[in-house]
């Protein structure tokens, strides 16, 4: 299945045709309390609310735990040690027979001072999970892992789905937004970069992300 006109499958870092987003200069930071090598959340209930705050307003997604248990759980990791605080969001990806949908992405853009070790992709074939409109899915770090860049979907984008029968493993899908889709929504519509369609020309920044609950 040829994947929708969005680049999708450039959805690791790199923007469609315009070459890597520019660092994330915010993301070098230093957050108050990140660990070296942080604990492993536990005991993580079947959903876990977090609120993502930003410049332009805040966001609440519902994690899955327990249909995509690994997901979740470094996106805690992440949240508890504040390593997504002072980061942005970076990029708007339209679709361009539908430029109101798309996916907004964010994190820490690989700075080397904020990643975890890498994670086994949970795809939508195992998880059940998919990309509705809201999902908040794992940017690649290589085809079969993640790490702590994640996307904001606007509008369903089944192409980030696992194609059955076939090697794509897709995206890693993981809950959904449950507030703030009309921020979500502002992100996606920002001015990108004229040499980058879809890098976002001042980036979002990302206050703190903490647990809602």
């Amino acid at each position: 299945m040829i994947r929708p006109l969005l680049c999708l499958a450039s959805l690791v870092l790199a923007g469609c045709g315009g070459g890597a987003p520019a660092a994330n200069q915010a993301a070098t930071d230093a957050a108050p309390g990140r660990s070296f090598n942080p604990p492993v959340p536990a005991h993580l209930p079947n959903i876990v609310r977090v609120r993502i705050e930003t410049d332009a307003g805040a966001i609440i997604v519902a994690l899955d735990h327990r249909h995509a248990p690994i997901t979740t759980t470094n996106f805690i990791r992440y949240v508890d040690d504040h390593r997504f605080d002072g980061t942005n969001f970076y990029r708007a990806a339209r679709n361009k027979w539908a430029p109101k949908q798309g996916f907004i992405q964010g994190g820490i853009a690989h700075n080397a001072r904020l990643m975890l070790p890498p994670i086994r992709l949970e795809p939508t074939s195992e998880t059940g999970l998919r990309h509705g409109d809201g999902a908040i899915s794992m940017a690649h770090s290589t085809p079969d892992t993640a790490m702590g860049d994640f996307t904001l979907d606007v509008g369903a984008q089944p192409g980030l789905d696992a194609q059955p029968g076939k090697a794509d493993k897709g995206y890693a899908a993981f809950g959904r937004v449950v507030a703030g889709m009309d921020v979500v929504r502002r992100i996606l519509a920002a001015p990108t970069a004229p040499t980058n369609p879809e890098q976002i020309a001042k980036p979002v920044r990302i206050l703190r992300v903490t647990r809602a609950d």
